[in-house]
């Protein structure tokens, strides 16, 4: 089971023992064994920390950060460029990328706190294509 996660850029630290207990709830109830993140604000550098702390407890989880673009320095661990981005025009790559991780999952998790921007957009076409969505409040 692969989940994926969409959140707003300015989420504050205070929802990451939220985002921690969601995440092992899906590892330990729902079988989640492969998380998806981009790498684009707050809320994805506490996914990523959040998924690092938790996978020296459960080892049989495999993450990764999901790049729209190569950046120019990378250890290239636990990082993923989706097949076909690279014929993209920048601009549209996020999009490209957020839509490709939305694909491959079957939960995703989302800080969406007003309706505007990427998180909810995402978000949006996540519950259109029956992806069941899990909002840290």
């Amino acid at each position: 089971m692969t989940c994926t996660f969409f959140g707003h850029a300015n989420a504050p630290i205070e929802i990451r023992e939220q985002l921690k207990e969601t995440i092992t709830a899906l590892i330990t109830e729902r079988g989640a064994d492969r998380f998806y993140v981009g790498n684009h604000g707050n809320f994805d550098r506490m996914v990523l920390s959040v998924l690092k702390e938790i996978s020296t407890v459960y080892p049989q989880i495999d993450y990764c950060v999901v790049y729209a673009y190569l950046p120019k320095e990378c250890d290239f661990a636990h990082t993923l460029y989706p097949e076909g981005i690279e014929t993209v025009p920048k601009r549209f790559a996020i999009e490209f990328r957020n839509k490709w991780m939305i694909k491959q999952s079957d939960f995703v998790v989302t800080y969406v706190q007003h309706s505007s921007g990427g998180a909810a957009k995402f978000r949006d076409i996540a519950e259109k294509q029956g992806k069941e969505i899990l909002n840290i409040k």
